[in-house]
């Protein structure tokens, strides 16, 4: 699908919020302008949502989230260490790169059933003893993303190899 679609349709039933240059945002469902912070209550409430620029079409989802992510940065307690967040810069332009989005993806996710699973059994006082099997779930969980990452590499490596072999005219046994 082009990233320059109408800026009124939806995509999957998302929600579309467009972004004027006069940078207010409008919500085409309600027909009413709205907020970051409405916008931050409609991802808290797992609405689908996009972001479109209203003259463009352009997708500007993205980088909507990440101006949210840095308003609850600066609010109190951050999520994102200096340090995490220089270890993610470091992975822009290198060869992992398209890796990371997903390893990270995945094991936030991970996290998300683990929190919602605690909240479940958490109704009942008695499933506090299951909080150790719950984060070893989590520690699986976790290992397999690990390892999943680890074969798609190897495999990648493994293809790039080949290729460059191939263009310089090696021929492999």
């Amino acid at each position: 699908m082009s990233s320059k679609m109408n800026a009124t349709s939806t995509h999957d039933g998302e929600r579309v919020i467009k972004k004027y240059p006069n940078r207010r945002l409008y919500d085409t469902a309600t027909s009413s302008y709205v907020a970051l912070a409405d916008i931050k209550q409609l991802v808290m409430a797992g609405e689908p949502l996009m972001v479109r620029d209203a003259k463009t079409g352009e997708d500007l989802t993205r980088s909507i989230l990440l101006q949210i992510i840095l308003e609850q940065e600066a609010e109190g307690a951050p999520i994102l260490t200096e340090r995490m967040l220089a270890n993610v810069i470091r992975f822009y332009g290198n060869a992992m790169q398209g890796f990371m989005g997903p390893y990270l993806e995945k094991n936030v996710q991970a996290f998300m059933d683990i929190q919602t699973q605690l909240a479940d059994r958490s109704k009942d006082l008695t499933a506090l003893p299951l909080m150790p099997s719950v984060m070893g779930n989590y520690a699986e969980q976790s290992k397999n993303v690990l390892m999943d990452l680890q074969e798609q590499m190897q495999k990648h490596m493994q293809k790039q190899t080949e290729q460059m072999l191939e263009v310089m005219g090696v021929k492999r046994r």
